[in-house]
């Protein structure tokens, strides 16, 4: 399962949101969450599993969820060189434009 796909949906992400902020919890606490049947979100954490994102752990007679930080920490280092790359594209697109406004001899007010 790919992440994007996982991550694509709302109520997947206030899954992981809901996990984020209170740790590990039973598929009965996160159902409590939502307004949707337990079997929509028994199928919104089987994505989230398959895509690594959420591990589940049987304790008993009970699924205990919680955040993968493994795969967390591998998108979070991909969503940091994305943010990189677009901040070099328009540092370079502010150098260019400034070149231009030099070459037209538009001033900063003038441009406003």
């Amino acid at each position: 399962m790919d992440i994007f796909v996982a991550l694509s949906d709302p109520t997947r992400r206030a899954i992981l949101e809901i996990l984020a902020s209170r740790g590990e919890l039973t598929a009965t606490e996160i159902y409590e969450h939502f307004s949707v049947s337990p079997q929509a979100i028994s199928q919104h954490l089987k994505v989230l599993r398959e895509a690594k994102l959420v591990v589940m752990e049987k304790r008993a007679q009970k699924h205990l969820y919680r955040l993968n930080p493994q795969t967390l920490s591998q998108f979070e280092t991909w969503a940091q060189q994305m943010r990189q790359r677009w901040e070099e594209r328009f540092s370079a697109l502010d150098t260019l434009l400034e070149r231009e406004k030099q070459k037209f001899g538009i001033d900063e007010q003038e441009s406003r």
